[in-house]
């Protein structure tokens, strides 16, 4: 991977960035994604944002030998601490736990007053980041999921608006742990990825079932149930090559 190819997962992610954005992307890699946009004529100014020293580096580096120091702005910073409010209007953030995505944009809630997009690849837990959107006012307009070098990924896309939207057509527990619009295709991948999850769950449940007694097993066993029988429920009974 690199400024001129990315990862099926970051193209993904990239052509959900509209054209002539201001982009920031947390959490950058090398700046690969505002590189690539750059260099394709997508955007009009990226903030490519890093919380560590090396990273920030190599991201540094890389732009510097683009050529591209005039379009994409590098910087050393935890999550949205990298921006100044109204400095940009699509916020990108891939390769995180879904859980950390939402903190980061949970504690720069309030630079994302001129932002119009976010463009969120989760590699897990995908709920978190579905549950702060809907508590913040934001409207999942598009959901996307794929599979590459056997991890499977989701991209979430969102824009300012009624956040219950999506969830009109499905039990909204349903829609926050799969996805709305994920639910609605059920491709293989979809398919694949709660085959999978449930199997997990079932051997965690086998686990506390072993476990000692107490209040907080019996919470979580509640809470593992609860999610296999909406993912069975979602998949209908379907066979699994995957189990």
């Amino acid at each position: 991977m690199n400024t001129d190819k990315l990862s099926v997962r970051l193209e993904t992610v990239a052509k959900y960035v509209p054209l002539d954005s201001r982009i920031a992307d947390i959490g950058s890699d090398h700046a690969y994604l505002p590189s690539y946009l750059a260099k394709n004529g997508r955007i009009s100014y990226g903030i490519a944002g890093e919380v560590a020293k090396g990273p920030y580096q190599s991201a540094e580096k890389n732009v510097m030998a683009e050529g591209l120091t005039e379009v994409i702005s590098v910087r050393m910073g935890d999550g949205l601490e990298v921006i100044q409010p109204g400095e940009a209007d699509c916020i990108t953030i891939a390769g995180m736990g879904g859980s950390l995505i939402a903190s980061i944009l949970e504690n720069g809630k309030e630079k994302l007053a001129s932002v119009r997009r976010l463009v969120l690849q989760p590699n897990i837990n995908a709920i978190a980041i579905r549950q702060w959107l809907v508590d913040h006012d934001w409207e999942l307009i598009g959901e996307e999921i794929l599979e590459e070098d056997n991890k499977i990924y989701e991209i979430l896309v969102a824009e300012k608006g009624d956040p219950l939207k999506p969830y009109r057509d499905v039990p909204i527990e349903t829609g926050l742990l799969v996805g709305p619009f994920l639910l609605q295709g059920k491709e293989q991948t979809f398919k694949k990825k709660w085959f999978l999850e449930m199997k997990n769950w079932k051997r965690i449940y086998e686990q506390l079932e072993s476990a000692a007694p107490s209040v907080e097993t019996e919470q979580k066993k509640q809470e593992v149930v609860k999610k296999i029988s909406l993912v069975e429920e979602v998949l209908d009974n379907e066979e699994s090559q995957w189990s």
